[in-house]
């Protein structure tokens, strides 16, 4: 865990064993995530996606968009029960998902069955992705819905990295070719608000 700067309470780690084990069990129907022996789940998925708390202040309101398995977001609410969130996932099943782990882990956050494109964008000054379905070729319409002065926070490979040239981009621990980057959308820059 010193890799990815993180510290877990034995209380997080309880919470994210109960989210692995509901995970696994809806895997085999939703297809969430691929599959991985645990150890290989609790640094793939849950370590890098912890890393987006050292760039989140206290309280800070987040938009997840593609949810899907609840990566990066879930595991961030499990360990900061301060940030506020919005998860997006156009698959009303998985939504349900959704719903079930944020109630199993004791955790609150919307939840939105819908695609990001057809619904206004929260009011966050984040907004995450991971997995989105097609994310090169959604990449331009999600920076045009995100609001402005958002700082965007997404996971990807060279492409993504080439194609948000203008961010910082974090190699992230243990991995090669997956990055984390960060962009802000300026205030002057055409947004939703």
């Amino acid at each position: 865990m010193s890799a990815f700067g993180v510290e877990l309470s034995p209380d997080a780690l309880a919470r994210l064993e109960t989210y692995y084990s509901l995970l696994t069990r809806w895997n085999g129907r939703l297809h969430l995530v691929a599959p991985c022996s645990p150890e290989e789940f609790a640094t793939r998925h849950v370590l890098e996606s912890l890393i987006l708390l050292e760039h989140l202040p206290h309280g800070a309101k987040i938009a997840d968009v593609g949810s899907g398995g609840g990566l990066p977001i879930v595991p961030c609410l499990i360990v900061r029960a301060d940030l506020e969130a919005t998860l997006i996932e156009s698959s009303p099943k998985k939504t349900v998902f959704l719903r079930e782990v944020l109630t199993t882990v004791g955790r609150r956050a919307t939840v939105l069955a819908r695609p990001f494109e057809e619904i206004d964008a929260p009011e966050v000054k984040f907004v995450t992705s991971r997995a989105l379905d097609q994310f090169l070729s959604k990449l331009p319409e999600l920076i045009k819905w995100a609001p402005k002065g958002a700082t965007l926070l997404f996971f990807g490979g060279e492409k993504l990295k080439e194609k948000l040239s203008d961010g910082d981009a974090w190699l992230i621990p243990k991995s090669e070719k997956r990055y984390l980057i960060v962009t802000r959308i300026n205030a002057d820059e055409e947004g939703s608000r």
